[in-house]
């Protein structure tokens, strides 16, 4: 589908903006890879060839009795038994000498074998997998751990990639909602003001007011705290963010000429509103979006890090942040988590500000 000729514009003054075009880029492949992370970062296996048989074991439960097993729980697919029923077409000397059925597999003197072969991701680890190392944990980083491990023995490289997965997600999805609410709530005030505008300045001081950190707490008590259930909670308290600047932009826009032109020919409101208005009041509004943003992730971050937000077992950057913090023998913790949040931010805000000047009518770049 064309752009319009505005929309044109706006994509040639962003475009012009070289930071913010290739921070856009850079930002994409990270996130683009991010949402691979399965593929990428997997204790599971990609691809299992097995008598012949494709199986995707990433995406789909396969029991140990699958491959020729004993157990009808999920395959350990690390495990040298299992590893050698696959490659071997699931002999039974695998479940007893597995060591030396692969051996004579790997020679060709194992007679009535069924050859098959096990893909893996580039970093057999996932966020939650424990790894014998055979030392203390957390370990510096090495051939098999290229970041390091964890006080858990967690690989860190595949925490960081769901982490950085989990964290942007969050910020876009609680940003989306938030902008949503807070956009309709200023807009309604600003257009129709009056005592609109008054009741609804007093709801938003009472609100503002609510100890947010408080509640959170309170229901992090209560319940067992999620993704969704942090989502609802930073919407919950985050919606007002927005609208003072929408308020303002529509208490100034609402007696201009087009505006009092579109009432006379019997224009909705709603229509005048959205349509009318609300693109003139959109810089305002972009300005503040690199801010949102940039503090919905460091939010997370410190309620993760104070032991409020997910769970221990997600994948959270505030969580290393902690590590780091309890771990000082393990600067590596400190230094890749500070590097991915400077990353991260300063990429999010360089975009942020190329869009707030591509929608910027005063502003055209050569």
């Amino acid at each position: 589908m064309a752009l319009s000729p505005l929309n044109q514009r706006r994509w040639r003054n962003f475009k012009a903006n070289r930071r913010a075009f290739w921070s856009l880029w850079i930002f994409a492949v990270l996130f683009g890879l991010s949402l691979m992370a399965e593929l990428i970062a997997n204790e599971r296996p990609l691809m299992v060839n097995y008598k012949g048989e494709w199986r995707t074991p990433f995406l789909t439960f396969y029991p140990e009795t699958a491959f020729g097993g004993d157990f009808r729980t999920e395959a350990k697919y690390r495990d040298p038994e299992v590893r050698c029923l696959i490659q071997s077409g699931g002999m039974e000397d695998c479940l007893y000498e597995p060591e030396a059925t692969m051996e004579a597999l790997e020679a060709g003197t194992l007679e009535g074998a069924e050859p098959g072969w096990i893909l893996w991701a580039p970093i057999p680890y996932s966020y939650n997998t424990i790894n014998d190392l055979g030392r203390a944990a957390p370990s510096p980083p090495d051939g098999n751990h290229l970041l390091g491990t964890d006080n858990t023995a967690r690989d860190v490289l595949a925490r960081v990639i769901y982490g950085f997965r989990l964290s942007v997600s969050f910020a876009l999805i609680v940003t989306f909602l938030t902008s949503v609410l807070g956009i309709t709530a200023g807009a309604v005030q600003g257009y129709f003001g009056g005592l609109t505008d008054l009741i609804f300045q007093r709801l938003i001081e009472i609100w503002g007011a609510t100890p947010s950190l408080y509640i959170i707490i309170i229901v992090a008590a209560i319940w067992a705290m999620d993704f969704w259930l942090l989502v609802g909670l930073m919407v919950l308290f985050g919606w007002t963010a927005l609208v003072g600047v929408v308020r303002a932009e529509f208490l100034r826009a609402r007696n201009f000429e087009y505006v009092r032109a579109a009432r006379a020919l019997g224009v909705s409101d709603a229509v005048i509103m959205f349509r009318h208005v609300l693109p003139n009041a959109m810089v305002a509004t972009l300005t503040m979006l690199p801010f949102i943003i940039t503090g919905t992730i460091g939010s997370l971050a410190a309620l993760d890090f104070l032991g409020f937000g997910l769970p221990a077992s997600a994948p959270s950057l505030g969580e290393l942040t902690l590590q780091a913090k309890n771990n000082l023998q393990a600067p590596w913790l400190a230094f890749t988590a500070f590097t991915v949040f400077a990353v991260m931010l300063s990429l999010l805000v360089f975009i942020f500000e190329g869009v707030r000047d591509a929608f910027d009518p005063r502003k055209t770049f050569r």
